[in-house]
């Protein structure tokens, strides 16, 4: 098969820089693709820590003017990655994350930064780089939705295009004032181009103009066209269906492998189970729990939002004391929630504890050593946390919605009597029905026997980006020009 030039352009690539799911999507999808003979390189803007890991790097685009200054196209190898870093001090070059200050605020030109990502995106489509031109280039999220208005009004042969949703909850809206700056045609700024409610639309632009668009699980594709969870976008998507395309994320088992994790206190695999339980000792160590091996410990790994449930579990906590059970936090967010968990832990020492951050290496810690992992979302797009936890043998509790409902099959008897169950999940997404299955849970955990077989089951389950990828190989070949 004659391989496939294209680009992908992201605000945030693992393992670089990373606020969420889409960093490790972004980061792992170049390699998973190649195996389908797709030659994808990486382009994203050179923030301090993607310059500073950026090896080899040449110069292979200018630009006099973006937005503001000079600018130019780094390439180079960093973080496994062929990349492309957009240097633009002016843009990129000050403290903070990828979009907003150390005091926690947007950064108010974020619509210039992210016009910028997708501008020098869309030239590189068009052939900026010598010797070199992609044959597709695929967006991702509301930060790279201009790509396809780019590519679109650019009046020359354009390469095929797609973008990505990760979470339709994050658009990009921005007044009109902004448009005449963005450099694109009078006519975009219509219905049927990047104008929205009287703004400008990135997400919405990119929905509108791009050859194809995915989201990250067959259910979420299904949810968004409907009603609340279109979030004003869902009349756009329906007219698009048949262009749009539910894929289901996969995780880098390179680097969630349990067999060979620097970042746990004990290897581990399906044939050496009984190994794994380092990892909760360890864990509870780690936390200030108390040490108790066949406690039910459940895990958290989440940002602290309202999308991700988390104020249902504090209406829960009492399971905890009713069933001799643990919890262990690690996220940040929302502030009264992180009060809220707080005041739990300082409630019930020993048994509830939290971390306010996020670090990779007590991620991985979790997932090895919980019994379950906890993710009660309102909405999820995917989720990745669930496909890390059947990775580890943590056994997914999760609410009926998006790629929750597609990649975990729940442990009722005819499930486990199949021998196919993976976790447990619940519907409505209350707190009720999370006290349901946090209850279902711990009388799963009680039967030994069975709870080593839904372990097993998830252990088994292929969650790499094997299957994905030929999807999205697919795709990109339906798109190219010929």
């Amino acid at each position: 098969m004659k391989p496939i030039a294209a680009l992908s352009v992201t605000p945030e690539v693992y393992p670089l820089i990373k606020t969420g799911g889409l960093a490790d999507v972004a980061g792992a999808l170049p390699g998973a693709l190649a195996a389908e003979h797709v030659e994808l390189r990486t382009l994203c803007p050179g923030y301090r820590p993607v310059l500073a890991a950026l090896e080899n790097s040449k110069t292979v685009a200018r630009f006099n003017e973006l937005f503001g200054g000079p600018a130019r196209v780094l390439a180079g190898r960093a973080g496994g990655l062929d990349l492309l870093a957009i240097d633009a001090p002016h843009l990129y070059d000050r403290d903070g994350g990828p979009y907003a200050g150390p005091d926690g605020r947007d950064f108010a030109d974020n619509g210039f930064r992210f016009a910028a990502l997708a501008k020098v995106g869309a030239e590189i489509g068009l052939g900026q780089i010598e010797g070199w031109r992609p044959r597709v280039v695929h967006a991702h999220d509301w930060q790279a939705g201009l790509t396809a208005a780019y590519l679109h009004y650019s009046g020359r042969p354009r390469p095929g295009s797609l973008i990505t949703v990760h979470n339709l909850a994050f658009q990009g809206q921005f007044p009109a004032a902004v448009f005449p700056a963005l450099g694109l045609p009078a006519r975009a700024f219509s219905i049927e181009g990047v104008e929205y409610y009287g703004g400008v639309g990135f997400l919405k632009a990119g929905l509108q103009l791009a050859d194809r668009v995915t989201t990250v699980s067959p259910t979420y594709a299904e949810e968004i066209q409907q009603g609340h969870s279109g979030m004003g976008l869902d009349g756009l998507l329906r007219m698009r269906g048949s262009q749009l395309a539910g894929v289901l994320n996969g995780i880098d088992t390179a680097v969630w492998n349990p067999e060979t994790d620097p970042m746990i206190a004990a290897p581990f695999s399906a044939k050496k189970l009984a190994a794994r339980a380092e990892n909760k000792k360890a864990l509870q160590a780690r936390m200030g729990l108390a040490h108790a091996p066949d406690r039910l410990l459940i895990g958290v790994v989440s940002r602290l939002s309202w999308q991700k449930g988390l104020d249902l579990l504090l209406a829960c906590l009492n399971f905890f004391d009713e069933h001799n059970a643990q919890l262990v936090l690690l996220g940040t967010g929302d502030p009264a929630l992180e009060a809220a968990f707080q005041d739990a832990a300082r409630q019930h020492p020993g048994r509830i504890a939290v971390h306010f951050a996020y670090e990779e290496p007590l991620a991985h810690l979790i997932q090895a050593g919980s019994d379950a992992i906890l993710v009660p979302s309102r909405f999820e797009p995917c989720g990745l946390t669930q496909l890390c936890a059947m990775r580890y043998g943590a056994v997914p509790v999760v609410s009926r919605v998006g790629g929750l409902a597609d990649s975990i099959i729940d442990a009722n008897e005819m499930a486990i009597h199949a021998n196919c169950a993976t976790g447990l999940q619940f519907s409505p997404v209350t707190s009720e029905a999370l006290a349901g299955a946090l209850r279902r849970c711990a009388t799963l955990h009680a039967r030994k026997a069975v709870w080593k077989k839904v372990q097993l089951n998830g252990l088994k389950t292929n969650v790499s980006w094997s299957i994905p990828a030929r999807h999205y190989a697919a795709l990109y070949r339906e798109v190219a020009p010929a």
